[in-house]
């Protein structure tokens, strides 16, 4: 099954401890997800998974739960 891992850029850019999105912004990393590159967002992913506004611990009940649904655990 599809699961998204969803977060907006600006979050992405707050968790960012190597400094990638900033080293991409400033252009020296090229094609770059969501900076340089595109991305497009799964049309119908099964799960979706907003961890800006969830906490480790809910996100990862929401894909154990489906993993348990669907007989994988």
């Amino acid at each position: 099954f599809e699961t998204y891992i969803k977060c907006n850029i600006e979050e992405c850019k707050n968790r960012d401890p190597k400094g990638l999105y900033k080293k991409a912004i400033e252009g020296l990393i090229p094609d770059f997800t969501g900076i340089s590159a595109p991305y497009e967002e799964p049309h119908h992913p099964e799960i979706v998974i907003e961890t800006e506004h969830q906490t480790i611990n809910e996100s990862a009940r929401i894909l154990i739960n489906k993993l348990e649904d669907n007989g994988i655990i």
